[in-house]
């Protein structure tokens, strides 16, 4: 069968206390991921992971192609960023999140996050505020009133008599009691049990946390008059990454608890954070934590003055409540062997719903203007969070919009480009059987005449190549051998250019304006990695689409070619990575021009080239005559293709090769049980979305609705990466949805008990 993979950017808006939610749809994205996993290593699963198995077999079954589903992606904010980091580190490490969620019902309660010095001393304390909360909780029509099952209103009115009567004009909560339940989270994750992990070997997993600077941070900017100027920043955007080619990991436990500190630090409810905090945390509890340094040097920008643990940080919504930008970013280096869904999939808690009335119409503009706590509530805090998400939506559309516009410009090349090719080499070539000295041979021919043939098209091509490769070293230098400050990187960029320059590779076109310079082809045949990626991608595309899109059934013949290709780029992807280039043997006062020769030599593109075209003409050689002259065809062509395509990429090229889709969780969408959005269900938006504080039965309620939407929703957009007459049918989908609702009740019912009825209404209601 052929392999496919529904890769997920998982995006985690803030909630306050609806982090119990967003903890049980990002347990079932860590349950899917699982069951993938198991699938395809042959294990059983239980639980809706057996649901997600069979899912995946039935899609197998029908389509003929077995679909590896995982999450590579996180970014989060607020409550979202605490548990996009719990997810992220489960899926890069094998952890379990199920030791999470005892940790959420139990501990992310107010009684548990007052700090100790807040709380009310007796039951005299600012004795003047209880007739307040009196009045607040016993009118009628009161909050708890209504959304409060009976059973839980006398917990709900003790704990927020007592959050009222706590200390006020300072934040009620404390942070380090919330950074030692951080550390309690890890602790609990560390000892629980560990599966397998769950991406691919290889498959790196980037983690972004969004944070406030307080203060904010100088940075540069370049202007015609003054030269340079600069202003604050106050987004800041922490980066984790597991990757074994670069050997990073998510393993810097204080460092992310450090991020979720900061994250959810809601201005008013937390403390702003410190590194302070944390250095006393870990004191007391006696860590120690030798990756400190390095930490704020990556992670803190450099402010000239003062020291970086007193650093002011604080919620991560405030200015960037959806981090799509640093998730798209990221799709720039994401290694690909085989077919990529990719999905954007954002988890948004409460679409639906306000927690401050902004004015309600009425007959008089006086009347329709909010009022003065609405609006300083509205202008601090509400309308930051709520910032509608238009402008990633367009950029992830422009992006899917040049990967459609390439695909038809290629579709509409495809006759001339194959027109071309066999005048180049005979139409009887591809009777001869591949070889690799043949190969090498065509795929000079065809770059040669490609370059010649484009006249002065090539020299904006050629140049824009350039910039690739001299741009990517100078970011792999950057990585190896981090620059002292902007103006040190900028020096630095600026002499590798200056070194192309005097290699003669500011002039790309030969002397008579057609085709490339003998520097030019000398510098791409030891350093342009891009190039023979791109090509390797085009010609998997060219054997699913116009190959084995035209068999009944399985090919083991065209298995052995996807093998051949895959592993060739294995072979690049390798060297693409800084781990192939650590330890090289460079003085700290190596040039430009002793990084460029060093990076060549180390990587040796030349010799995997040979490597590479054994296996290709291997697999050609087993192909029918008539799909190895499509395969050759698509291969020796690809020059063509790739002067009329990248300039239209920009010069950047994606690894993941398919247009992008967004998808969103929310209580809106998964409609599969009750509708009626968040106010339906979700008892967590009360208080201003503090609700799940006051109540370990509110906690259950969401916590278990967020589970059940995660199966609802992830079944939907697993199912729709095999659609057609191929995919289920609307009925199947809910056949399927059914056994996992039952299937999550029947896991979490013990566990639940302060919801037993809720659980009894659904499983009337699932049918």
């Amino acid at each position: 069968m052929r392999e496919k993979e529904l890769r997920f950017a998982l995006i985690c808006y803030g909630g306050i206390s609806l982090a119990v939610y967003m903890h049980g749809i990002t347990k079932e994205v860590w349950r899917l991921a699982a069951a993938s996993r198991a699938f395809h290593d042959g294990t059983a699963s239980s639980g809706s992971g057996a649901v997600y198995a069979d899912l995946l077999a039935e899609l197998a079954a029908r389509s003929n192609v077995r679909l590896r589903v995982l999450a590579d992606i996180v970014a989060g904010a607020s409550a979202g960023g605490i548990n996009g980091i719990f997810l992220a580190r489960a899926l890069a490490t094998g952890q379990s999140l199920d030791p999470l969620t005892d940790l959420w019902l139990g501990s992310a309660d107010v009684d548990k996050l007052i700090d100790p010095d807040a709380r009310p001393l007796s039951a005299a304390t600012k004795f003047w505020a209880v007739p307040i909360a009196g009045w607040m909780m016993k009118r009628r029509g009161n909050a708890i009133d209504r959304t409060v099952g009976a059973a839980a209103q006398d917990e709900v009115r003790a704990k927020l008599s007592r959050f009222v009567r706590a200390r006020w004009f300072e934040p009620p909560f404390g942070g380090e009691t919330f950074s030692n339940l951080l550390l309690d989270a890890f602790d609990a994750m560390e000892q629980g049990p560990r599966g397998p992990v769950l991406v691919p070997n290889g498959q790196p997993v980037d983690l972004f946390v969004s944070v406030t600077d307080f203060a904010g941070h100088s940075v540069p900017l370049a202007l015609n008059s003054p030269a340079r100027v600069s202003e604050d920043e106050h987004r800041l955007m922490l980066h984790f990454r597991e990757d074994d080619r670069t050997g990073a990991r998510l393993d810097d436990v204080p460092g992310l608890t450090a991020a979720a500190r900061a994250t959810a630090s809601f201005p008013g409810a937390f403390p702003p954070f410190t590194l302070r905090e944390l250095d006393r945390v870990l004191a007391k509890r006696e860590i120690d934590w030798p990756n400190r340094d390095d930490f704020i040097r990556t992670q803190l920008p450099a402010t000239g003055d003062g020291d970086p643990a007193d650093r002011v940080l604080i919620d991560g919504s405030v200015l960037a409540n959806a981090p799509f930008r640093p998730a798209i970013a990221a799709l720039k280096q994401r290694p690909a062997r085989r077919e990529i869904d990719r999905r954007f999939v954002y988890i948004d808690p409460k679409p639906d719903y306000r927690s401050i009335s902004f004015g309600r119409p009425a007959v008089t503009e006086e009347a329709r203007l909010p009022g003065f706590l609405p609006t300083i509530l509205g202008a601090l805090s509400e309308i930051p969070r709520e910032q509608p998400i238009r402008e990633n939506v367009e950029a992830i559309e422009g992006m899917s919009r040049r990967i459609r516009r390439m695909q038809h410009i290629v579709d509409a090349m495809k006759v001339e480009v194959e027109e071309q090719v066999a005048a180049l080499f005979g139409s009887t070539f591809f009777l001869d059987t591949p070889t690799v000295a043949r190969l090498e041979k065509w795929r000079a021919k065809a770059q040669d005449q490609a370059a010649a043939r484009a006249g002065f098209a090539y020299a904006p091509y050629g140049h824009l190549k350039l910039s690739a490769v001299i741009e990517e070293l100078a970011s792999l230098i950057d990585r190896l051998l981090p620059p002292e400050g902007a103006v040190h990187q900028a020096k630095r960029r600026m002499a590798l250019w200056d070194e192309a320059r005097a290699r003669g590779l500011d002039r790309i076109s030969g002397k008579k304006g057609a085709g490339a310079s003998g520097d030019a082809i000398a510098f791409f045949r030891t350093h342009d990695l891009g190039f023979r990626i791109r090509r390797l991608r085009f010609l998997a595309r060219e054997l699913d689409t116009a190959v084995e899109a035209t068999r009944d059934g399985r090919d083991p013949v065209c298995e052995d070619m996807r093998a051949a290709i895959f592993t060739a780029l294995g072979l690049y992807l390798d060297r693409q990575g800084d781990a192939w280039l650590a330890g090289l043997d460079l003085p700290a006062d190596a040039g430009p021009g002793d990084w460029i020769d060093a990076v060549a030599a180390r990587r040796d593109l030349t010799a995997i080239d040979a490597q590479a075209d054994g296996l290709i003409a291997a697999g050609l050689a087993a192909m029918p005559k008539d799909d190895r002259r499509t395969l050759l065809l698509a291969y020796l062509g690809y020059p063509f293709y790739d002067i009329a395509t990248l300039p239209l990429l920009q010069g950047e090229g994606f690894d993941e090769y398919d247009p992008i889709k967004i998808d969103r969780i929310s209580p809106s969408d998964a409609t599969a049980i009750r509708t009626g959005g968040a106010a339906a269900m979700l008892k967590g938006i009360e208080f201003n979305s503090f609700g799940a504080f006051f109540s370990r039965a509110y906690r259950e309620n969401d916590y278990l609705w967020g589970r059940l939407h995660g199966a609802d929703r992830l079944i939907d957009i697993v199912a729709s990466s095999v659609g057609g007459e191929k995919g289920l049918s609307a009925e199947e989908l809910k056949a399927l949805k059914r056994r996992a609702f039952h299937a999550i009740l029947d896991e979490e019912e013990a566990r639940l008990p302060k919801v037993a009825a809720l659980i009894a209404e659904l499983r009337e209601e699932i049918g």
